[in-house]
């Protein structure tokens, strides 16, 4: 009988399940609360399983793809439950689905419980605006919160450029255009070339995967555009790092000066689960271009940056440490579980204990 794919997918999300695994030979495996388990009372699929529930998912104009990469994502949507973010892959030289649920409902930044700093970031009318963290931080929603509330408060023209789409807007106050890799585009570089063309007020790029896509951000922040995107980092330091390592030596002052000068912001977020099993809330990092920063930036002093966050103005600055000790105060999370989250722990145990004096990086 064939697995009934929507049927499995309305109700995984039903049980508070982010991520889903097709593999042969295995029954469902699924990511609850952040823990992955075993759906042990559904069979396991065969790899012919896997060939139809992909071809069954797949949209038709994506197709001649399946024999001609091995890795690639596409959009899946259940019409009123959900969409789901759907990476196609080959193990073992068998096809198989890591499949991410995304919800049709953008949350507000107040229910994602995000520090109400980080709305000074959706008046700026140019520069680039970033939100950081591993895979499963939910970037993504936090983005998607961010471009809701100016698409409820502001008039622009918004165009994404994602792979693949992932939350669907509303066109309110703003409108958007949003533009899929593969089915809309040809690449993040092309997209943002072309959406400078298309007169825009803001551009979201889906991430930040190479030197060529963050030129032409820098690129579209330079010409007066408001650019939101995402890397794979852990925090503000190591993102600003990230971005300009991609360069090459040559480059990298006449990029740093770039940056300096068009950086607004970076969001840096984990996900810890909550001290009472129920779910995980997402400790932050914010900081704010400030002069003083884009000093530092401009100065290749990037390591320094840190201890802005620390003495900074709590109007513009929110060190992880501060967002985790917050967290752990109000018995939220753990303090075992903010430790763990931590990439400056003995600061942070310092800071548990109300003994803090200072940066101990």
């Amino acid at each position: 009988m064939l697995f009934d794919v929507k049927r499995f997918l309305s109700h995984a999300i039903q049980e508070n399940i982010t991520d889903i695994h097709f593999r042969a030979g295995l029954p469902p495996i699924v990511r609850r609360n952040g823990a992955i388990e075993k759906v042990l009372d559904e069979p396991a699929l065969s790899e012919n399983d896997i060939k139809m529930i992909t071809e069954a998912m797949i949209p038709e104009k994506l197709k001649y793809r399946i024999k001609e990469v091995y890795d690639f994502d596409f959009p899946y949507s259940i019409d009123g439950v959900a969409r789901f973010r759907v990476n196609m892959l080959y193990e073992s030289n068998r096809i198989a689905l890591s499949i991410r649920y995304i919800p049709y409902h953008i949350p507000t930044l107040e229910k994602l419980k995000l520090p109400a700093l980080i709305r000074k970031f959706v008046t700026f009318n140019n520069g680039l605006v970033l939100v950081t963290g591993a895979t499963g931080s939910g970037k993504s929603t936090t983005l998607a919160s961010l471009l809701e509330y100016i698409n409820q408060n502001q008039q622009k023209h918004i165009i994404t450029i994602e792979d693949p789409i992932e939350f669907v807007f509303q066109s309110k106050k703003s409108f958007f255009t949003q533009r899929q890799i593969d089915l809309d585009t040809d690449s993040f570089p092309d997209g943002v070339k072309y959406a400078l063309r298309q007169n825009p007020d803001i551009i979201l790029v889906g991430e930040m995967r190479d030197k060529e896509t963050v030129a032409s951000a820098i690129k579209a922040a330079e010409t007066g555009h408001l650019v939101f995107s995402t890397l794979h980092t852990n925090d503000s330091i190591q993102t600003i790092n990230r971005i300009i390592n991609l360069f090459e030596p040559h480059q990298r002052n006449y990029i740093t000066t770039q940056l300096a000068n068009i950086m607004r912001g970076v969001i840096s977020q984990k996900l810890i689960p909550k001290a009472d099993g129920n779910g995980r809330v997402a400790a932050v990092e914010v900081l704010t271009v400030t002069p003083a920063v884009k000093n530092y930036m401009i100065k290749d002093q990037i390591d320094d940056i840190y201890e802005q966050l620390n003495t900074g103005s709590q109007n513009d600055m929110l060190s992880l440490n501060s967002s985790l000790c917050k967290l752990a105060r109000a018995n939220v999370i753990t303090d075992i579980a903010a430790v763990q989250a931590s990439e400056y722990q003995n600061e942070l145990r310092q800071m548990l204990r109300g003994a803090y004096t200072g940066s101990q990086r």
